[in-house]
């Protein structure tokens, strides 16, 4: 049975959410709410993260209750076209404040749904993939937080995902979306982990890509020189070598990609600073590509697996 009020809920049951999920269950209660009932009775039943079967406080969020548990906090790891109605959904758990910590820059669509609840938007370099058998994390990774989520960060840190508060989150989720924009886009196109856009042929696309977003970035406040920008994505793609980017994740699974949320983000900011990104808008067009090729063969009925 549901407990009655909950430290901490996740809006989210994929790879990410539910590897946070486990991670937090082993300190104290937390609940998922999955996207409908057959998803929330299959957590329920038991899912494997890492080498452990889950057993999840899972709830629907298409059959709430009128009265649902309550949460202090709410973290919300949805695709960003979900991201209104988990903002609804949250709300509903009467929380003190409600973070995101999806891809993209979402922090304006969840204020606009949050109104007085504080809500904001951090990010998180952890890393976790899913499969038919469960999920599997690879890194434990950062989490950073916007000012008045101290308590979240303590939640997080004690449940071995380590967390910290910083002032200057703005600038941290630009250098997150510079990381996202190089590699995600490139893991979905060629089909490769992260730590493989290191070697050629990828690097060269790579390299290319940050480039041309750095500029932009750093004209929106990116606390990163061009060398500083290159060492931080490749860093960044070291330390999740082993990590199937979520973008890769979604083609294998037939599923729509965060294309227009993550490289359609710096699309509009380059355009804010008439600032050409072609291999960008080219990239983008590619997985548009892969999206709508998996859209006609589910409406055919072939599947589209990748």
């Amino acid at each position: 049975m549901p407990h009655a009020r909950y430290p901490l809920a996740i809006v989210g049951a994929g790879a990410l959410g539910l590897h946070f999920a486990a991670r937090l269950a082993a300190r104290g209660p937390v609940a998922v709410l999955a996207r409908d009932a057959a998803t929330a009775a299959r957590l329920r039943a038991g899912v494997r993260v890492g080498d452990a079967r889950f057993h999840v406080d899972a709830l629907a969020l298409d059959e709430l209750p009128a009265e649902p548990p309550a949460a202090d906090w709410v973290i919300v790891l949805v695709k960003a076209a979900d991201t209104e109605a988990a903002a609804r959904a949250a709300l509903r758990l009467r929380p003190r404040g409600v973070l995101s910590l999806q891809n993209g820059l979402l922090e304006d669509r969840l204020r606009v749904v949050c109104g007085a609840v504080p809500c904001g938007q951090g990010l998180t370099t952890a890393g976790a993939w899913r499969d038919a058998s469960g999920v599997t994390p690879v890194s434990t990774g950062e989490t950073l937080l916007p000012p008045g989520f101290e308590a979240v960060a303590t939640l997080l840190d004690a449940a071995g995902l380590p967390a910290r508060v910083t002032p200057d989150i703005a600038a941290a989720r630009l250098a997150k979306l510079l990381a996202n924009v190089a590699i995600n886009p490139l893991a979905a196109i060629f089909r490769v982990r992260n730590g493989e856009l290191l070697a050629p042929p990828y690097r060269a696309w790579l390299d290319a890509l940050v480039r041309e977003a750095w500029p932009v970035l750093r004209a929106e406040g990116l606390a990163l020189d061009e060398a500083a920008a290159h060492a931080h994505v490749q860093a960044v793609a070291r330390a999740t070598a082993a990590n199937r980017a979520s973008m890769l994740q979604d083609v294998e699974a037939g599923r729509r990609t965060e294309i227009d949320a993550i490289t359609g983000a710096l699309l509009v900011l380059a355009a804010r600073h008439v600032q050409p990104v072609p291999t960008h808008a080219a990239v983008q067009q590619m997985v548009r590509v892969l999206d709508e090729a998996r859209a006609a063969s589910r409406r055919t009925g072939d599947g589209g697996a990748g």
